[in-house]
């Protein structure tokens, strides 16, 4: 009987010093400070950022007013999502409307090329700013997988060949720094003269800018994959001479895995580039994006335009973190580099 009524008391007493044995041990403590530096120190930065923007927004008066604070920031921001939501009910009503003249339409008989024009008319209210934003999305997709397509291959071959490097280098140190302001006059003429049709699949405005973000995207990759490339080691390849492997072999199985980790340093670097570019480029181009929203509300010049302004300054920044953060994933993904940190 005596064992039994220690079996029970140690049983009893086990959750107890499981709890115990945590909050003495080095477990707790990497717990709290792993709260502490990813949620408390964050919270409270934010919280100190938000502060000073307030306090400093309170001194300054513009020829419009004020500049916006936190607060009147946040009221813009929910006054353009209640614009969205209304855009998209007139849109909704539109079509409504359209539906029922069809169906009248077929009811009176009305020939078939009538019908079918009218349900070609689409709705032509403009855009809102979540409209603008997944303008803003695609655009920098279009241009920075066009970029990447081109650098990706160019660096790949000068990163194996010393002829082509040297060959190349002098051109990459020129056009690396030139402005995306500078380009836009010449892609908005080359595209002008090139892009005649009566049927135009893409705007202008859109080429323009996406071929902006293209050429701004280009050098960073270039540069990252031939360093990549050419720092492969030599070990590594002449293994592959030993084995004779084709020259597409080499690249595929040998070359490209041991530089993927630099060529995604090259795409984060290209891609967060080619979102600033962005930007300006559609404030140029008026491509009806979150460049052309802020170029529309500083023309504007109503009582709300810098709050508006200001919301968009925090979601083209918010958007480009969220850009990087996803790179780098993919880059933890692909890579045997798995050692990334999400810096």
């Amino acid at each position: 009987m005596l064992t039994a009524i220690r079996s029970q008391k140690t049983f009893d007493t086990a959750p107890l010093n499981a709890v115990l044995t945590f909050l003495s041990g080095d477990t707790l403590l990497r717990l709290t400070r792993g709260v502490i530096e990813k949620a408390v120190i964050p919270f409270l930065a934010i919280g100190a950022f938000l502060f000073l923007w307030s306090a400093g927004a309170a001194q300054v008066q513009t020829s419009l007013g004020q500049l916006p604070g936190p607060a009147m920031a946040w009221e813009q921001a929910v006054a353009l999502y209640d614009e969205h939501k209304a855009e998209r009910q007139k849109e909704a009503e539109f079509y409504e409307r359209m539906e029922e003249r069809v169906q009248k339409a077929i009811a009176a008989g009305q020939p078939q090329e009538r019908i079918d024009r009218m349900r070609e008319r689409g709705y032509t209210g403009k855009p809102t700013f979540f409209d603008q934003i997944f303008t803003s999305l695609y655009t920098v997709a279009t241009g920075f997988l066009i970029g990447s397509l081109i650098a990706i291959p160019i660096g790949i071959v000068t990163g194996m060949s010393n002829t082509l490097y040297n060959a190349m280098n002098p051109i990459i140190q020129i056009f690396k720094p030139v402005s995306p302001l500078a380009w836009l006059p010449l892609v908005t003429m080359v595209v002008s003269a090139l892009y005649v049709t009566d049927d135009p699949m893409f705007d202008k405005s859109f080429l323009n800018s996406a071929l902006t973000v293209t050429l701004c995207c280009l050098w960073p990759t270039v540069i990252n994959t031939t360093v990549g490339v050419s720092s492969v080691s030599k070990d590594l390849i002449n293994v592959s001479r030993v084995l004779r492997l084709s020259w597409l072999t080499k690249t595929v199985k040998i070359v490209l895995p041991s530089s993927i980790p630099m060529i995604f340093t090259g795409l984060r670097l290209s891609l967060g580039i080619g979102w600033m570019v962005l930007i300006a480029a559609e404030m140029l181009a008026q491509n009806p994006g979150l460049g052309k929203f802020v170029w529309d509300e500083f023309q504007n010049g109503s009582s709300n335009s810098l709050a508006r302004i200001m919301v968009a300054v925090l979601v083209i920044g918010f958007i480009g973190y969220l850009l990087d953060r996803g790179m780098l994933s993919l880059q933890k993904r692909f890579s045997w580099d798995k050692n990334a940190v999400l810096r």
